[in-house]
């Protein structure tokens, strides 16, 4: 299940959002390549065209499993709908309108296959009920539904409207993490979209990195986190002020989560000092899985071999070649049993006292 894109009002394919050039994504944007960890998109993807779907399993799936009740009453924001059985009035505790209306006002697009391999995408449908988004989902058997945005009208009136009249009214603040944009430092044999459960740590890292700030820093609370179906994460802000932010404060929410290391054209890359307490409290965040998960051979080995520790030596700035060439010598030698850990903490130490020398 997808996320709608930025451009609220084409008629495109508005699934996979992705955010900034990060490895995570909003609501605006899906890929990145010189910022790290976060990015977002503007299309839905295509379903998997290597997978092939069986009607009969998709029915049987529609028909048992999925879950319309629990997506209805989400996507209603109506504490009423919590409880299928409940008929309360649309009056809150605090005697304001609820949100029962928000749900016929939600655009779904369905992706189906009338035969094998035959894709038809259907936008601008929208439903007055959970029984009738039932109805269609198992009537048509789509191998990929994507959720759009709230608009001022039902979106299946779209036709009947004066053009430019329907309008977004809000969307949530969606977030893509893609395992693919840690293929450079993945060396656990996986790329693209394989996954296994070395590589997998990755996503659980930059999700406590988020998830931190969404709710320290931005002050979210309902934040939802869901497998995307492939190689990475989604998460969903779903807080009232989320689903109302212009696409610039968007970006900006984005941008906030971005680090820029550079490029393969542009090594070059500046850290302020002190840190941003952002940064500052997502290094203390990592750093213990890293040195778990990330440096050892059972992990990704990134100072378990002489090639590995090596090559990350040479990431170090010219100016601390001095550093680098001692500490090549040194876990050269035959006589070095340091572990991965103690590796890293002799480069720490290392590096602090080269920039105490040198100011």
């Amino acid at each position: 299940m997808g996320a709608a894109s930025n451009d609220d009002n084409e008629e495109h394919e508005f699934g996979e959002d992705q955010s900034t050039n990060n490895d995570a994504t909003s609501s605006n944007h899906d890929d990145a390549s010189a910022q790290q960890p976060m990015t977002c998109s503007t299309k839905s993807s295509p379903a998997d065209s290597s997978v092939v779907f069986s009607p009969e399993l998709l029915g049987m799936y529609y028909a048992r499993l999925f879950p319309y009740q629990m997506l209805y009453s989400w996507l209603s924001y109506d504490p009423a709908t919590i409880n299928p059985n409940n008929n309360n009035n649309n009056t809150t505790k605090n005697g304001t309108s609820n949100n029962t209306t928000t749900f016929p006002r939600r655009e779904f697009s369905m992706t189906i296959e009338p035969t094998p391999g035959n894709e038809v995408y259907i936008r601008y449908q929208s439903f007055l009920s959970q029984e009738e988004l039932t109805t269609a989902i198992q009537k048509r058997r789509p191998t990929k539904i994507d959720i759009g945005a709230v608009f001022n009208y039902p979106p299946k009136d779209n036709k009947s409207l004066p053009s430019g009249k329907l309008q977004t009214q809000e969307r949530e603040l969606v977030f893509d993490i893609d395992l693919t944009d840690y293929d450079g430092v993945r060396n656990c044999g996986c790329d693209g979209a394989k996954i296994c459960p070395k590589c997998w740590t990755f996503m659980g890292m930059a999700m406590e990195v988020m998830n931190e700030g969404l709710r320290n820093d931005f002050g979210f609370e309902h934040v939802a986190w869901f497998y995307s179906g492939r190689r990475g994460v989604h998460c969903w802000v779903c807080d009232d002020g989320a689903r109302k932010l212009t696409n610039e404060a968007r970006s900006a929410v984005a941008t906030y989560f971005e680090v820029n290391l550079g490029s393969d054209k542009n090594k070059n890359f500046n850290l302020s000092s002190p840190l941003h307490p952002m940064l500052s409290r997502a290094y203390d965040i990592l750093e213990p899985r890293f040195v778990e998960s990330v440096l050892p051979e059972e992990g990704h080995g990134l100072l378990s071999t002489r090639a590995s520790w090596t090559k990350l030596l040479m990431t170090l700035p010219k100016q601390a070649n001095s550093v680098a060439a001692k500490l090549e010598e040194k876990w050269g030698s035959k006589r070095d049993t340091t572990t991965p850990e103690e590796k890293w903490d002799e480069l720490k130490t290392a590096l602090l006292a080269f920039i105490g020398k040198s100011g």
